[in-house]
C-alpha cells in the first residue's frame, strides 16, 4: 500500500501523520511532502512524536513535485491549501481524501503552551488516522 501525505510546509502535520501511519503498520509505504516545503521539520513536532516513541528527527521536508509521476493508493491531505493542490494527481491516485488538522506551528505563547497545542494536534491526528487505518488499510 503506497500512501502520500500532503501539507503545505511538510514540517509538522504531514510529518506527524507519516510517522503515526508507519507506527500502525510498518508494511505501509508512507511518504510525505509539501506544496511549499520548509527547510526543516518543526522542532516541536519532533519533540511530541518522540514522547510517544516515534522518531521523525531524521525526516526532511520534501516537495510534492518529486512524487508527481508516481502512482498512489492514497493521497491524504492534512491542510486546506494542500487539498486545493490535489487535483494535479488525477489519474494517478486510487483514493484521494482530506483529513484536516489545525496548524499548531501558528500557536504563540510559552513553550509549554506551544508543546500542549502540538500534543493536542498529535493526539487528534493519531485518533483520526487510526480510525482511517482500521477502516481502510488494515488487513483482515
Amino acid at each position: 500500500m503506497k500512501i502520500l501525505i500532503l501539507c503545505t510546509g511538510n514540517s509538522c502535520r504531514s510529518q506527524m501523520t507519516q510517522g503515526l501511519l508507519q507506527s500502525f503498520d510498518p508494511s505501509l509505504e508512507v511518504h510525505s511532502a509539501g506544496t511549499k516545503p520548509t527547510t526543516s521539520v518543526n522542532e516541536y513536532a519532533i519533540k511530541v512524536m518522540a514522547e510517544i516513541g516515534i522518531d521523525i528527527s531524521l525526516n526532511k521536508p520534501k516537495s510534492v513535485s518529486i512524487y508527481l509521476g508516481e502512482n498512489w493508493d492514497y493521497v491524504i491531505t492534512v491542510c486546506g491549501s494542500a487539498n486545493e493542490f490535489c487535483p494535479i494527481f488525477y489519474g494517478r491516485v486510487k483514493h484521494r481524501i482530506h483529513i484536516g488538522f489545525d496548524d499548531p506551528s501558528l500557536v504563540t505563547g510559552s513553550e509549554e503552551h506551544i508543546l500542549s497545542e502540538f500534543r493536542h494536534t498529535r493526539d487528534k491526528i493519531k485518533q483520526r488516522l487510526f480510525k482511517f487505518y482500521q477502516e481502510n488499510l488494515k488487513e483482515s
